[in-house]
């Protein structure tokens, strides 16, 4: 059902009984402008944890100045941002585009920082007729939904989580050990607490390349128990992002936008719409250390 916040004009409507809702009667350029505006949509981004809003024909430095106002923003150190608004990731695929399968699989984003981006603000700025959605996972209510004793396994366990062996594996050898350099493979808790809610979070996802610490007498007898014991455990949590109940899928319009709590949401882009274009603007908004 839907509900309308008075004081500031927002309707809000829940997408699913636990992930996203759509914000009608709100202009994101005012909320950029506006502290009363912006708090409510922080305090619903909080709760939904994704946010979807149409015809937001807004200029470029007032998507950065929304986002700014949720953190300050970082650059991609692949896709660079536009020139003119640092920290503006330009996502744009056309005919020229280089194939790549970075959207199209299950993850947080950059979780190869030691601070993983705390979240983003999408905007389309062009799409495809049909096609192109974006799908959005909550991995809080995915931890929720554990059995109990994998939960308890899983405490206190930590992961890897690579840039190296994701957007560097097409990279030449040099270019591709220089980017470790620059971004040395961290370590991340395999469930961590969201800094404002308190949830804890299935914070595995497809940057993520093994456990750190399970080789352990308690966890391991046999070789066996480690490899592919370890990995089967792993590739068990990352696969809990495929689970429809934790989902949402968003059809994207010009002008729509998507402001998501990349601390607890997985997301996905659909990429069924080739040949047709698709444009898309994304401020990211660096985070914390998870912990």
């Amino acid at each position: 059902m839907s509900q309308t916040v008075h004081r500031t004009s927002i309707t809000v409507e829940p997408l699913t009984c636990t992930l996203g809702a759509e914000l009608r009667g709100v202009n994101l350029g005012d909320a950029a402008r506006d502290d009363e505006l912006f708090a409510r949509i922080r305090e619903l981004l909080l709760r939904y944890k994704v946010l979807f809003l149409r015809d937001q024909d807004i200029t470029r430095a007032e998507h950065v100045a929304f986002a700014s106002r949720l953190g300050p923003l970082e650059d991609h150190p692949v896709v660079g941002s536009d020139p003119e608004h640092p920290g503006l990731v330009r996502i744009y695929k056309d005919l020229d585009s280089k194939p790549e399968h970075y959207e199209n699989a299950l993850h947080c984003d950059a979780t190869w920082r030691e601070r993983p981006p705390m979240g983003a603000v999408l905007r389309c700025v062009e799409g495809p007729e049909v096609g192109g959605d974006t799908i959005w996972v909550d991995m809080a209510e995915a931890y929720r939904s554990l059995p109990e004793r994998i939960k308890t396994q899983i405490a206190g366990l930590r992961a890897r989580h690579s840039i190296e062996a994701t957007f560097g594996a097409v990279m030449p050898a040099e270019q591709r050990q220089a980017l470790k350099e620059r971004f040395p493979d961290p370590e991340h808790p395999v469930v961590r607490t969201h800094p404002e809610t308190g949830e804890q979070i299935l914070f595995v996802n497809a940057f993520t390349t093994h456990f750190v610490n399970y080789h352990t007498p308690e966890n391991v007898r046999f070789g066996q128990d480690y490899a592919p014991g370890a990995g089967n455990l792993l590739n068990y949590l990352i696969s809990q992002a495929a689970v429809p109940e934790y989902q949402v899928r968003w059809r994207w319009q010009k002008n729509s936008v998507a402001i998501w709590d990349n601390r607890s949401t997985q997301h996905y882009a659909v990429q069924d719409y080739w040949p047709a274009v698709r444009k898309m603007e994304r401020a990211g908004i660096a985070g914390d250390r998870p912990f």
